[in-house]
């Protein structure tokens, strides 16, 4: 396909529409719901909405050619991570095109192809498919994947069966056949306070953080330089890493309080599990001397959000059809995490492949080429033309 290839007025529109549409993970995503959910209502193709606790949050499930069973189900998240502070140059909101670039938070990951596949809808409904097609858009994807897990519990709930699920998350569009699994945790001290000149009649909170942390820096060495390794990724063995830590007050008083955030990301076939077991055992060992000074104080561990790894087969349903629809005959890994692993994990055939480049995902300027739109609207209007 040509540099300057295009997608349709109706896929453009569609994609500018939902960039425009503010929907950071700790917001509402309902607008965007209410608008692609009016679009398939006008064309009499049925839904299911799925919400989070509070109903400010929606996941859209819909499907085509209902009654004929199975099916592919084509998905996207409609979340998107924040742009405070990050050094923008065009309104994150405004769905500029130019220069053969969408440009908007969401633009790459990933509004452009669920833009695809709402542009597609009477398309595929006129076709009169032989099996059905469902789009399944979901809420909180970028904060642990929340959403589809109710979604897909509602679809077992309700007995629907799909076949295949191609997740449509930046790929540029060569079928993605694996990632790893991304499991992240908050680690709690309470320690005992003290002015800092009497240090042995208190528990500082932060050195005993420091020493969990410490073991979990060991454990990333060990996985490091023993392996396991998967070979195809940018980073081929699994890793930790801490991202967020608090503690103290003032200079001159032994902490009572400090948190920590870390997580794994797990190659697949690794044990997540396991891996948050030896680093709470490392923390049990640690409590004996806390508890002789105060009862009171620990250590404990809160689990804040996971995507399952995730990985395939080039022979596998759901990575032929890809492969086929996006004319390839290659495939890759990525090292972001997906909901690839979540749908796989309910006995569906799953492959990722979208348009766009994670490069350009979550940073600032976002943008999805012209030409990766026009080739994932391509990619889901051959779904009319399957013959198998």
């Amino acid at each position: 396909m040509s540099l300057d290839a295009r997608p349709t007025d109706d896929t453009l529109q569609w994609a500018r529409r939902l960039v425009q549409f503010s929907t950071i993970s700790h917001q509402s995503n309902l607008p965007l719901i209410e608008c692609i959910a009016d679009h398939l209502r006008a064309l009499h193709i049925p839904l299911r909405l799925t919400w989070d606790d509070e109903r400010r949050k929606a996941n859209l499930y819909a499907t085509i050619g209902a009654g004929k069973g199975g099916g592919v189900i084509l998905s996207g998240h409609t979340d998107t991570v924040p742009w405070d502070g990050q050094a923008w140059t065009l309104d994150p909101l405004a769905a500029e095109v130019k220069d053969g670039r969408l440009y908007g938070r969401g633009s790459a990951d990933m509004k452009g192809y669920i833009a695809c596949c709402v542009a597609k809808a009477r398309a595929l409904q006129e076709a009169n498919l032989p099996h059905e097609v469902h789009f399944a858009f979901s809420y909180d994807e970028e904060v642990g994947g929340f959403g589809v897990r109710a979604m897909v519990a509602d679809l077992k709930e309700a007995g629907l069966a799909p076949v295949m699920c191609l997740v449509g998350e930046p790929t540029g569009m060569v079928p993605a056949l694996a990632h790893k699994g991304v499991y992240r945790w908050r680690c709690c001290v309470k320690g005992k306070p003290a002015h800092s000149s009497l240090t042995p009649m208190a528990v500082n909170a932060i050195e005993a953080a420091s020493r969990v942390i410490v073991k979990l820096t060991d454990m990333a060495d060990r996985w490091r330089t023993e392996g396991p390794y998967h070979e195809g990724f940018d980073v081929p063995y699994t890793t930790a890493a801490v991202g967020v830590i608090n503690g103290g007050i003032a200079d001159n008083v032994v902490p009572e309080d400090c948190r920590f955030h870390y997580e794994f990301r797990n190659l697949p076939g690794a044990d997540a599990a396991a891996m948050q077991a030896e680093l709470a055992g490392h923390a049990r060992r640690l409590e004996p001397p806390m508890h002789a000074v105060h009862a009171a104080t620990g250590i404990r561990f809160e689990p804040i959000g996971d995507m399952p790894a995730f990985l395939s087969r080039p022979d596998e349903p759901a990575a032929k059809l890809a492969a086929k629809l996006a004319g390839r005959t290659d495939t890759t890994l990525v090292a972001f995490g997906t909901e690839a692993g979540v749908f796989q994990g309910a006995g569906i055939s799953t492959v990722i492949c979208g348009p766009g480049h994670i490069a350009q995902a979550h940073q600032p300027d976002e943008y999805v080429s012209l030409e990766q739109l026009a080739l994932a609207e391509r990619y889901v209007g051959r779904l009319i033309a399957r013959d198998d």
